[in-house]
């Protein structure tokens, strides 16, 4: 533990050097691979040790969620770009409304494929996104930052917690000035990098595999999911309507044109039509099920279909 100030930028373990790969310069394509993979392989133990911050962010999201409040993802550089990639996924993935999910990068949709870094520097500027966000009580805000420190960050989650937030920090150092401005702190602890500050590679990668659990976790306790299913899934063109029929497949045991008949009968509600089935109740009960389970289709088939 370092007592050097928090906002000291050598003290972060992501900042120092990586002894493994002080010579990196000179070895070859495939040394260079391995050697990376061997530092990535230590990536996935950082992130365990932050499980149960991940699951109480989770459980926090969610009830924000079922008062219909939002999730919001802030950030700057490779993080912010991190959160609006995951945010961009749910509406394809789980058929959300695109307002529901959220990723907010410092300097907009220029900084996704341009360097912004000062936008970084500027707090003020997160207390700005928050405001225009109009961030309330039944929101909650990710605050994503490699090094726990950046100001504009630090200013979004000052805001957003004054104006009743639920806030939660993505760092990849321990302590930060981070974790003394959110309600729950998730800090994978990475370590060095094996390009001396580049937190583009480890710690980019822990801060996506936590964005994962994040948004997937809470779909699937919103009902997003039967099983491993994306049940929400609407089928709006071909591709998505042939994925829909096979999720009927696999959720029932129909054969194909049987399940085809099923998504057609529930005008393509792949929640309704997998009900429907298994229940053994016409469309228009299956759908008043689903509506009356929160849009799940395990609670809306009770002990038809217990948790194991």
């Amino acid at each position: 533990m370092t007592n050097q100030p928090l906002d000291d930028l050598h003290s972060l373990t992501t900042e120092q050097a990586n002894q493994a790969s002080q010579q990196i310069d000179c070895l070859s394509a495939v040394e260079i691979a391995r050697l990376m993979n061997r530092e990535d392989a230590t990536i996935a133990s950082a992130v365990a040790a932050e499980i149960e911050q991940i699951g109480e962010a989770i459980e926090g999201i969610v009830a924000r969620l079922r008062q219909g409040g939002r999730l919001i993802y802030i950030g700057a550089g490779t993080s912010g770009r991190l959160g609006v990639l995951d945010a961009s996924e749910c509406p394809p993935t789980f058929s959300t409304p695109p307002e529901l999910v959220v990723g907010w990068l410092a300097g907009g949709t220029y900084a996704l494929t341009h360097a912004t870094e000062r936008l970084e520097d500027d707090a003020q500027a997160g207390h700005a996104a928050v405001a225009e966000l109009e961030i309330g009580p039944r929101d909650a805000v990710v605050g994503l930052t490699a090094s726990g420190r950046t100001p504009f960050v630090l200013g979004a989650m000052d805001a957003a917690r004054e104006r009743g937030a639920l806030t939660v920090g993505i760092a990849c150092n321990q302590p930060s000035l981070l974790a003394e401005r959110v309600h729950i702190m998730i800090a994978p602890v990475t370590g060095p990098e094996v390009i001396a500050g580049s937190t583009r590679l480890k710690a980019g990668t822990a801060q996506k595999m936590i964005l994962n659990m994040l948004s997937t976790g809470t779909m699937i306790q919103l009902g997003k999911t039967f099983g491993n299913l994306m049940v929400d899934v609407k089928a709006s063109n071909a591709k998505l309507r042939e994925r829909a029929v096979r999720i009927v497949r696999e959720a029932t045991g129909l054969e194909r044109d049987e399940a085809a008949a099923a998504l057609d009968a529930a005008n393509g509600e792949t929640k309704t039509a997998i009900v429907s089935v298994l229940a053994g109740v016409p469309v228009d009960d299956a759908r008043r099920l689903v509506a009356s389970a929160n849009g799940s289709v395990r609670a809306a088939l009770g002990d038809i279909a217990p948790c194991q």
